[in-house]
């Protein structure tokens, strides 16, 4: 089976978040399943550095949303890719969708809408030996490709699109909808009209074959108002073709027994050497050195992350004796928040804005837990390499992080299955009485060791996930037309 992946970010060539990670490692797990898979992505700099002279052009574009680009395929480390190289839309500083500053590019409506443009031609079999059997779309980036499927060429094709996180839905004004390239029909509330104007997110998921998301409770959740963030009634009328399938992690790049990017490496019969991974953690972050515990916090700053709610406890956090290290950026008052708490408790809460993947994997693989108040969490990856590495997720109650974790009440500990703590999400009292619980168990040396090695045995690989894809993609190859 052939599937074409559709995407905007992928590990280790782009990423800005969990999405580039999924979009990095299914491709290798769904081998194993006798499925390959090819990964369209844009021409980004960063991408472009990183393609091969050897690289082959496989079709031109004279002109593609105001200029021209071509579609470049060539192998990156494991990854079979599609580049579309097109330097008016994507050869610009700053990141996948904004200058850099932060702020969002005017025209990503044309530079997502032309990668899924180009998604679709590639269904349709306009390269030389390679027509997808499915189209994988993921978030509202690519999206569209569903859309321009269905009003085009390839509409007996089957397509899905995976919600990563419905929060972010490529929301635009009417007025692009002409210079679209799709026909007068689509601008309907079953095609991509959005309250006014185009949805690509929802037009997408009115689109595709089947539609999937990152967990099995946040395919729940988005059946609802609340979660479902104006798109909930469609999800409802669309409910037996939505499926809610962990996320897994590349258990290679993160192991903690094998990890190039750590100091110490270790097992679960060598947990003291974590030891080694900490004292770099309290020299990058200035903190002191004692017996207390060392929480981490790796995330973006934002309210989705639940972020304001954990600043708002870093004093009562510091008077139970814990240390804090927070990586991360986003909303610039959370950051001055981060940053004011480190310097009103010296050597107990330390704050290093931006992000550091290198710094990510030795403050998974030193730091005692790992928390995430997620207001919402479609899945969640941090928890899961905090379950790989010994870092104990302390975790709000929603969507793939409640699917993931098993928390440390009383019988959990009693049978040995604990993994984490969990607490209602939007609630700081339950959040501090979730870290009191840490603080208690942390003092038992035998419970806390037990309850790190009963998270290291976790499976949180693809390889369950994979399967379930490659079921997903199998039963929309049983509805494709037979003379399609």
């Amino acid at each position: 089976m052939k599937v074409l992946s559709v995407a905007s970010e992928i590990y280790p060539l782009i990423k800005t978040g969990g999405l580039a990670d999924v979009v990095g490692a299914l491709p290798l797990a769904l081998r194993s399943q006798g499925i390959q898979v090819r990964s369209l992505i844009p021409g980004y700099p960063a991408v472009m550095q990183r393609t091969p002279r050897c690289h082959k052009v496989v079709r031109t574009y004279a002109t593609l949303m105001g200029g021209p680009a071509s579609i470049v395929a060539t192998q990156i480390d494991d990854l079979e890719l599609f580049i579309l190289h097109a330097p008016h839309l994507f050869d610009r500083p700053g990141g996948p969708y904004g200058d850099p500053s932060g702020t969002d590019w005017e025209d990503n409506w044309k530079r997502f809408a032309a990668l899924s443009r180009v998604g679709s031609d590639i269904s349709e079999g306009v390269l030389k030996g390679f027509v997808p059997d499915i189209v994988h779309a993921h978030d509202w980036q690519a999206a569209m490709t569903a859309a321009y499927m269905r009003y085009g060429k390839a509409v007996r094709t089957p397509s899905l699109v995976t919600i990563h996180n419905l929060a972010f839905q490529g929301q635009y004004p009417a007025a692009v909808f002409p210079q679209l390239g799709l026909p007068d029909a689509a601008m309907s509330l079953q095609g991509v009209e959005y309250y006014g104007g185009v949805g690509y997110l929802k037009a997408g998921l009115q689109s595709a074959w089947a539609i999937t998301t990152v967990s099995p409770t946040y395919a729940r959740e988005i059946h609802s108002p609340q979660f479902g963030m104006g798109l909930d009634g469609l999800l409802r009328m669309r409910s037996t073709d939505l499926h809610g399938i962990l996320n897994g992690i590349d258990i290679a790049t993160w192991d903690p027994q094998t990890d190039p990017r750590i100091p110490a490496t270790y097992s679960t019969r060598s947990l003291n050497r974590r030891f080694g991974n900490r004292k770099q953690i309290l020299q990058r972050f200035q903190l002191d050195e004692d017996v207390n515990p060392l929480f981490c916090v790796i995330s973006r700053l934002t309210w989705q992350k639940g972020m304001d709610v954990l600043v708002g406890l870093i004093d009562d956090m510091v008077t139970l004796g814990v240390r804090i290290a927070v990586l991360g950026s986003g909303d610039h008052a959370l950051e001055g928040a981060f940053l004011a708490a480190s310097g009103k408790h010296p050597g107990r809460v330390g704050f290093i804005a931006g992000y550091d993947e290198e710094l990510s994997h030795v403050m998974q693989a030193g730091c005692d837990a790992i928390v995430i108040p997620s207001r919402f969490e479609p899945c969640g990856l941090t928890q899961l390499y905090g379950l790989r590495y010994g870092c104990i997720p302390i975790v709000a109650r929603t969507g793939g992080l409640a699917d993931t974790v098993i928390n440390a009440n009383e019988a959990a500990l009693n049978a040995g299955a604990a993994t984490g703590f969990v607490f209602e999400p939007d609630n700081g009292q339950d959040l501090l009485y979730a870290v009191r619980r840490a603080c208690n168990v942390y003092a038992d040396s035998r419970l806390w060791s037990g309850m790190q090695r009963q998270g290291m045995k976790t499976d949180v690989s693809w390889t369950g996930s994979a399967a379930r894809y490659a079921r997903v993609y199998r039963s929309l190859m049983s509805r494709k037309p037979s003379d399609a």
